[in-house]
């Protein structure tokens, strides 16, 4: 476990965010990143959470949309790490899982893929 303030926390997801590849990325319309400290249960157990309707099953989606909105949950992921670098590596797999849930991908296809 280490321990990072909020502020500290956003920066490194926005580092990690502006890493990952283009082609991952630039699919991403109508997304909003949100970083909250816990799930609305409170648990430890969640460390991200995609909030929306994935590409695949969308029907029609257009101007007036709320966002997607993909969360990066500060607490859980600092009690699983023991520094800044798994801290990285750790908040680079959340975010490569949501946006996959974004893609449509879902946890099957996800875990055998490696990113479980």
């Amino acid at each position: 476990m280490i321990d990072m303030d909020a502020e500290t926390f956003e920066a490194l997801v926005g580092d990690v965010f502006d890493a990952l590849p283009d082609n991952m990325v630039d699919g991403l319309e109508n997304v909003a990143i949100v970083i909250e400290d816990r799930p609305e249960d409170g648990s430890l157990d969640l460390l991200g959470l995609y909030h929306g309707v994935a590409l695949t099953h969308r029907d029609q989606y257009g101007f007036g949309e709320l966002p997607d909105v993909i969360s990066v949950y500060r607490e859980p992921l600092l009690t699983i790490v023991e520094d800044e670098a798994e801290l990285r590596e750790q908040v680079h797999v959340t975010l490569v899982h949501e946006i996959a849930h974004f893609y449509g991908i879902d946890d099957d296809e996800l875990h055998s893929l490696g990113w479980g």
